[in-house]
């Protein structure tokens, strides 16, 4: 019986996604699994929970704990890292790239959200900027004007609608979350918890 594959739903906005992305490719393979990557927008989530900002500065001692404890784990894992000069930055048009590459197949969706999370919470670019995505998937060699301008395509937008349709009726209620078979695991510090529960005994 084959294992199932990971489901990883990722916002750009979230820095424990930017942990889990920097992470998440080498760990499933080690265990024989593929990542799916799922790109979703937190803020209507956090708007059927009655919150219009991120639940970090709507509790600020929350806010003070996650900062640090980003400088701990990123320095564990060898990550770069920064704190952004403005916290959260908006992901929609990064997510709408990503949901024109995930439509399409694009092998350089995994590469992509990775280098739009180190633009954010590494390098403290503005991801919220168009400019600033299009020079991300230019540095792939990729047509980045020719992408952001089919991904805002309203059948594209839609995409990213239905994506986060789709995470809140699966549960998910902040990111990053992992399912797999079912299960749905939540935060950065729950992705061994994931590939464990795909692979039982071994």
């Amino acid at each position: 019986m084959n294992a199932p594959d990971l489901e990883f739903w990722f916002e750009f906005g979230s820095t424990y996604s930017y942990l889990a992305a920097a992470r998440i490719e080498t760990a499933a393979a080690s265990v024989g699994l593929r990542v799916r990557w799922e790109p979703f927008l937190l803020g209507p989530i956090f708007a059927e929970q009655g919150w219009d900002d991120s639940p970090f500065n709507v509790y600020p001692a929350k806010g003070r704990y996650m900062w640090r404890d980003m400088e701990r784990l990123c320095s564990k894992h060898g990550i770069p890292f920064a704190k952004p000069s403005r916290f959260p930055r908006s992901g929609v048009i990064a997510a709408r790239v990503a949901c024109l590459a995930k439509a399409t197949r694009e092998p350089w969706l995994p590469g992509f959200v990775r280098a739009v999370f180190r633009a954010n919470f590494a390098e403290d670019r503005e991801i919220g900027d168009a400019a600033e995505i299009r020079s991300i998937l230019d540095a792939f060699g990729l047509p980045g004007a020719r992408l952001v301008e089919r991904s805002e395509a309203p059948e594209n937008r839609g995409r990213l609608r239905e994506q986060t349709r789709r995470a809140a009726g699966l549960g998910i209620f902040g990111a990053p979350s992992f399912v797999v078979g079912g299960e749905l695991f939540w935060g950065n510090d729950r992705l061994e918890d994931a590939l464990e529960w795909a692979t039982p005994g071994r």
